[in-house]
């Protein structure tokens, strides 16, 4: 069964730290494109971070840049996110996708709220 599930959210004050994790089952995360994206309430679902499956070339939303960092353990089947320097403006449901152009398979999302 092919999943994709989330963990690491949770309620941390501005300026503080979280790591989220998306750890796959079913299929091999080494061959595809892996993602994270955000969805604040009332707003669309945006791409915050990715990495590429050859390579690891990384690319990240400018609101984020300097203070998050994607990366991959495909060992693990594994993709993760550090989170750092967190700002009120970062609360939002945080998903994981794989994506290989052919398949593209979806988390249920991780819940990030940051608020003193």
């Amino acid at each position: 069964q092919v999943q994709l599930v989330e963990s690491g959210g949770g309620l941390v004050q501005p300026g503080g730290s979280l790591r989220l994790s998306c750890a796959a089952t079913g299929f091999t995360i080494s061959n595809y494109n892996m993602y994270w994206y955000r969805q604040a309430p009332g707003k669309e679902r945006v791409m915050v971070a990715r990495i590429l499956s050859t390579g690891g070339s990384t690319w990240y939303v400018d609101s984020v840049k300097g203070r998050f960092t994607i990366s991959r353990d495909n060992g693990k089947n594994t993709v993760y996110l550090q989170m750092n320097s967190l700002k009120s403006e970062d609360t939002a449901l945080y998903y994981c996708n794989a994506w290989s152009g052919s398949e593209d398979y979806w988390g249920q999302g991780t819940q990030v709220t940051v608020s003193s």
